[in-house]
């Protein structure tokens, strides 16, 4: 929405726009590309043209969605989706990530399934059991594993400190 207004205030035509992504009629000035960047850069949201850095936030933009916003398991690996999708070989995709973001492709995979572990075990709606098969977790024990070298925390641990948290932040205890 912040894109669409931004270039409609600067009266340019498009015939793309999806997902942080547009494709513009016509030729764009440099300083209509200036003025765009500083009108994105007011929402904390920055103008790429870089090939490399929109290949980037693609990757960083499929894993997320694939852990935060999707239930079903993979059918395929991890690299031959990211391969699929962005019509790249793995092997370019992982040496170009972990050259610019300084962490591998997996690592960055399993910081966001941490992450939703996290946020799951917060909600406290689901076990450990629940959350590991929700998020195709081979075993209760890999996922403790995981959590533990990515926070070092186990997660039982990790749930303590929010009851706790909330005991002492919260009127629970009055």
């Amino acid at each position: 929405m912040i894109l669409k207004a931004e270039l409609e205030k600067l009266g340019l035509n498009y015939s793309q726009l999806e997902l942080g992504e547009v494709e513009i009629k016509g030729s764009i000035t440099e300083e209509q590309l200036k003025q765009l960047d500083k009108g994105l850069r007011k929402y904390e949201l920055e103008l790429m043209d870089d090939k490399r850095s929109i290949l980037i936030e693609k990757i960083k933009s499929l894993i997320i969605e694939l852990v935060h916003y999707t239930d079903e398991q993979l059918k395929i690996n991890l690299s031959d989706y990211l391969s699929e999708k962005l019509n790249h070989d793995y092997t370019y995709l992982a040496n170009l990530f972990s050259e610019v973001q300084g962490i591998t492709i997996e690592k960055f995979f399993i910081i966001h399934r941490i992450e939703r572990v996290k946020e799951l075990l917060v909600y406290d709606e689901l076990s450990l059991t629940e959350i590991s098969y929700k998020l195709h977790f081979s075993s209760v024990s890999h996922l403790s594993n995981q959590f533990k070298r990515i926070t070092g925390l186990t997660p039982s641990y990790f749930k303590q400190l929010k009851h706790k948290r909330r005991g002492i932040v919260g009127l629970d205890n009055v």
